[in-house]
């Protein structure tokens, strides 16, 4: 009896091992009904391009050689573009551009696909802003040094200056126009904080406008829409001093000699001068005198003066510039040596284009800008203060010179 009911537990148990074994089996036949699931290798390293209406995807391409073509999706799938496997070797670099974009900010999934249509595990490029018009119509032109925005050189060049830009820009346009009036495009690159012009033409309009990348990398440059026009630049041009000649006012000092009269003055010297290649007032002219002459013509923004004295002595340290354009009603009656001479000059319809003191010995060439409060001036006046050597008649002078800023 034990050897049956030992017997009939070796039977049962056997019987339990294959239904059991069949089922699993049965399990696993249906759980692969549809094949071995296959997943092919994918992208690395996705790098985004920003663009105009358009964007760019870099990647390294999956190193699996059975991948045939990578799909690019976006806008939930609605979109895609199929690029081939080209390379199966992760240091190279597969590049996709894709066009006719929304100015959006987008995510771009990536799949890689075998001959076989089995696609891998996705790898995703989020929050790529695609740039356009929007983004373009925020861009300023770079400014301009608004302290000093330019420099009028003694060579006749002009040097515009401008501020440090953003990381962005790539140049900034200068347009203008030439001295042989020729529109002329030149570029200030983001390095540099100022261009020179050297054959800007004085008094015609400079422009500008700046370009600049949405990103490192960028495909596309934007630039501003417009122009901007730079501050209105000023050339100093010196006055004709052929068309100078002497006024006599009454209660102008005398000259020492006709041999040292004004027109000494723009004789066309250069540097201080000896005795008698000098205007030399006379003896008697009192301290403070006055001497006059015409400019030749009326200019409308008289702004410079360069004064040169003697080689040696009675030079002016403290003179005044007057100017008027007319000399009608123009005589002033008080003595140049009489305090209320300046307010007398002034109700004549003279102004003070400057006060100058030196504080040197007065020899050498010393250049003053003139303020004409906006009036016309062709009529000169010198109030002659105070010379070098406290001399109380006499003054020394070789040179005088003016430029008009236009």
């Amino acid at each position: 009896m034990k050897s049956i009911y030992k017997i009939s537990g070796l039977l049962l148990l056997l019987v339990t091992v294959i239904l059991s074994c069949t089922k699993d089996d049965l399990a696993f036949k249906d759980f692969l009904k549809d094949g071995e699931i296959v997943y092919p290798g994918r992208v690395a390293n996705i790098v985004t391009k920003p663009g105009n209406l358009r964007t760019a995807l870099w990647w390294n391409p999956s190193p699996d050689p059975s991948v045939s073509k990578y799909v690019v999706y976006w806008n939930n799938n609605a979109d895609s573009v199929v690029v081939t496997a080209s390379s199966h070797n992760p240091t190279d670099t597969i590049k996709v551009v894709i066009p006719n974009l929304s100015e959006y900010t987008y995510t771009f999934t990536i799949y890689s696909y075998d001959a076989q249509g089995h696609k891998s595990i996705p790898i995703e490029a989020r929050n790529v802003r695609v740039f356009g018009p929007l983004y373009q119509s925020g861009l300023l032109n770079r400014p301009y040094n608004a302290t000093t925005p330019y420099v009028v050189n003694s060579n006749g060049s002009v040097q515009l200056n401008f501020k440090t830009p953003d990381t962005i820009n790539v140049n900034t346009v200068i347009r203008y126009t030439n001295t042989v009036g020729t529109s002329v495009d030149k570029t200030l690159l983001p390095a540099d904080t100022a261009i020179t012009l050297t054959d800007y033409k004085a008094g015609t309009d400079i422009n500008y406008k700046s370009s600049y990348i949405p990103g490192k990398g960028s495909l596309d440059v934007f630039s501003v829409a417009d122009f901007s026009t730079f501050p209105k630049i000023f050339t100093y041009v010196l006055c004709d001093r052929s068309l100078f000649s002497e006024v006599r006012l009454p209660g102008d000092a005398p000259t020492y000699e006709s041999g040292t009269s004004i027109s000494k003055l723009w004789d066309g010297s250069v540097g201080p001068q000896g005795y008698p290649n000098i205007f030399h007032s006379a003896g008697n002219s009192g301290m403070p005198h006055v001497i006059t002459f015409d400019l030749g013509k009326v200019y409308t923004n008289l702004s410079r003066i360069e004064e040169t004295g003697r080689d040696c002595c009675n030079n002016p340290d403290r003179f005044e510039v007057w100017g008027t354009a007319d000399l009608t009603n123009a005589t002033t009656t008080l003595s140049a040596s009489n305090n209320g001479w300046p307010a007398e000059a002034t109700s004549k319809g003279w102004t003070l284009l400057k006060d100058v003191t030196r504080s040197d010995d007065g020899k050498n060439a010393i250049t003053a800008e003139l303020d004409n409060a906006g009036k016309p001036i062709r009529y000169i006046r010198i109030r002659i203060k105070h010379v070098t050597t406290g001399d109380g008649n006499y003054s020394n002078m070789s040179e005088i010179r003016f430029w008009n800023k236009q």
